[in-house]
């Protein structure tokens, strides 16, 4: 059994999407039964064909341009140089992860080969377009997507917000999965008390933190602003990179961090984990702080709003600074470490690969019931484990 993902947003510079395809790499490796392999246009010439057989991906290089305004992903030269490269691959499923050059490439590959294409939509589209050139251009984009999507077998969504607005674009055969977290190396032990030395930040300091691209969708302004208003002790951990943000007394950054324990240790040190962003279509970095014992303030836009409850956090409007200030406080004056540990038990609990897994493994086995033998496999992890 060969399963394939190909993805422009898969990067060695993190992000949910690789976070999600490295996960799948080392729970099927765990697992022994089939063969892995992403494709992507931002895979390195040494890390290509990388695979180990111990949870490291095999890794195959797209030929591909940069381009400006998509975050330093690249983009494939053309369908026809993706299709090529997935036919020597013989899979037996392709996943496309986004909505590009690549998951032509997957059709086109499904109709010469006859396997089944799926489609993880990891990105809201016409809300970033809408963002950047207007409604009528993201209008466009609604119906290039319901004509794209309608070819897949399958195409899943990991919000249930995600899978009404494909419905509203007339994309009927969505389906609703989650992505998860590993529940082990996010970890409340994980917390180390020399973060806060390290900043030059007091012990008693009210340490919040984002870690993520720095992208405008993201709204990190709108974040820093907030803390500015609430003043000490009040103090922003921005880890990750992109844009540049703006400078104040009450802000601290660290560079990205690959290494997700490396990262989980920093989440589980602060208190409190802020995401101001409305556009999510999940957002894996909330269920990562809360699986190391964080309270989430978020807002009640984007994917984001559904992992989120009151025993966890607070949502705040989008867009509202006061809004975003004020349940940042009113997290504090709540018991924190009650929300921690209902945080950290939801995470666990609903959300650990180790549950979503199998459910992918199972909507995979339905796409091959009609191969002799295919489904066989597939059904028969999906219920061992």
């Amino acid at each position: 059994m060969h399963l394939v993902d190909i993805t422009m947003f898969y990067a060695a510079e993190g992000g949910g999407v690789s976070t999600y395809l490295n996960a799948k790499a080392r729970w099927l490796a765990g697992l022994g039964w089939a063969r892995h392999t992403i494709f992507s246009p931002n895979v390195r010439d040494d890390a290509a064909d990388a695979g180990d057989g111990a949870g490291m991906p095999a890794l195959v290089r797209v030929p591909a341009v940069t381009l400006p305004g998509i975050h330093g992903y690249r983009m494939p030269l053309s369908v026809g140089a993706a299709v090529r490269l997935l036919r020597a691959a013989q899979p037996d499923l392709v996943e496309a992860g986004d909505a590009g050059h690549c998951a032509w490439a997957a059709l086109r590959l499904r109709r010469r080969l006859g396997i089944p294409a799926v489609a993880f939509y990891h990105s809201d589209l016409p809300r970033l377009v809408a963002n950047r050139f207007g409604h009528t251009i993201s209008q466009g984009s609604c119906k290039y997507l319901a004509h794209l999507y309608r070819e897949f077998d399958l195409v899943l969504a990991p919000s249930r917000l995600m899978v009404g607005q494909l419905e509203q674009m007339g994309v009927t055969q969505a389906l609703h999965q989650p992505l998860g977290i590993d529940s082990e190396v996010f970890h409340p032990s994980r917390r180390r008390a020399t973060l806060r030395p390290e900043l030059g930040l007091p012990e008693d300091a009210r340490l919040l933190v984002y870690a993520g691209r720095f992208t405008a969708e993201k709204k990190l302004p709108l974040l820093i602003e907030a803390v500015r208003k609430l003043g000490p002790p009040y103090h922003l951990l921005l880890v990750g990179a992109g844009d540049p943000m703006p400078r104040h007394p009450q802000v601290s950054f660290l560079p990205f961090e690959r290494d997700q324990r490396a990262l989980a240790a920093v989440l589980a040190s602060c208190d409190l984990l802020v995401h101001p962003g409305d556009c999510e279509t999940f957002g894996l970095i909330v269920l990562e702080a809360m699986a190391c014992g964080l309270p989430v303030v978020a807002t009640s836009g984007g994917g984001v709003a559904e992992l989120v409850d009151e025993g966890t956090g607070i949502l705040a409007r989008p867009n509202k600074v006061d809004s975003l200030a004020g349940a940042i406080e009113a997290v504090y004056a709540r018991d924190m470490a009650r929300m921690g540990a209902q945080a950290r038990r939801k995470a666990q609990e609903q959300y650990d690969w180790r549950q979503i897994f199998p459910q992918l493994m199972h909507r995979y086995g339905s796409l091959l019931s009609a191969r002799a033998g295919a489904s066989g496999s597939l059904d028969r992890v999906c219920v061992s484990d």
